[in-house]
């Protein structure tokens, strides 16, 4: 019978995209949350979870597992709830979806608020966008988030409003407009085509590159992967020296500089009689081989 630690585990792994996101996430060491997902599939028969170099996905049978994995946790959870609720007291944790845009000014003085009163509720907050709000919510990975009105399928409250403004080019066609929607922002003719997104490479690149700032690359990573978006960390020179296969192909080489300390250097890649020149000198400092090399020239 497989147990709420290996039902956990397994939902934290698909909800965080990945087993060392959700071994920070539930307080585990990464082993240990790979033994009790492995475990769990031994204990079912069949793989839940498919590892590739582009990220996880889940198998037939882990998209039915992770449903009744939610509701059992869930469920356990409930269970705790509700008895703690016959001693006078909540307890439990309660998961968040928000929008970054309103955590700040909408979700946190209620947050404040419910905390005060129910000190023994653990929060759980999770942001993304709109889209990634809504999946959360129908996947039961949140109890309650913060969406853009109108909404269906969703029992809703109106937790406050919140003026928004769109700052577009004056020769814009929605320059005009008093009123604008997302679906009309969404048609924005600088990247609607590929041939458009050329034109506008510059802009685009400023806009990504602002949206990008706001989480740190290996998040960036797991979340596109993990939409099955190809995208690979750009390294920067300690990175790369220090790669397991840079490391293990002996690609550079390291030398002490009587002025400058270590110095490291890619290794040449010439072989003379099949073996590769490891040896590896720093470079000269300025004129030390001046006086040898006009002697030899007969300029001494």
């Amino acid at each position: 019978m497989p147990t709420l630690l290996q039902l956990k585990a397994f939902v934290a792994v698909v909800d965080q995209g990945g087993f060392t996101a959700a071994s920070r996430r539930l307080g585990l060491s990464q082993p240990a949350v790979s033994r009790a997902v492995a475990t769990l599939e031994k204990e079912l028969g069949l793989r839940l979870l498919v590892r590739s170099r582009d990220g996880l996905s889940l198998t037939e049978a882990g998209s039915l597992a992770l449903t009744h994995a939610r509701e059992a946790a869930r469920h356990l959870s409930l269970m705790h709830t509700e008895i703690a609720a016959l001693a006078g007291e909540i307890t439990g944790t309660l998961s968040l979806a928000s929008l970054p845009s309103v955590t700040g000014t909408l979700v946190a003085p209620q947050l404040q608020t419910f905390t005060e009163r129910h000190p023994a509720v653990t929060m759980r907050l999770l942001e993304g966008s709109e889209q990634e709000v809504r999946d959360w919510l129908d996947q039961g990975a949140a109890e309650a988030g913060v969406v853009s009105l109108p909404v269906k399928g969703l029992a809703v409250a109106v937790l406050g409003e919140q003026d928004m403004v769109a700052a577009v080019p004056a020769d814009n066609r929605l320059a005009d407009w008093t009123e604008v929607n997302y679906a009309e922002l969404a048609k924005d003719e600088r990247f609607g085509t590929p041939a458009a997104r050329t034109r506008n490479y510059a802009e685009l690149r400023a806009i990504l590159a602002e949206a990008f700032a706001t989480r740190p690359r290996d998040e960036w990573i797991e979340i596109l992967t993990t939409r099955e978006v190809p995208a690979a960390p750009v390294l920067d020179v300690s990175e790369v020296q220090a790669d397991r296969q840079v490391v293990h192909r002996g690609t550079f080489a390291r030398s002490i500089h009587p002025a400058m300390g270590e110095v490291v250097a890619i290794k040449s890649p010439i072989t003379l009689d099949g073996e590769r020149r490891d040896q590896f000198t720093p470079p000269p400092e300025l004129g030390a081989d001046a006086a040898a090399i006009s002697a030899e020239f007969g300029l001494g």
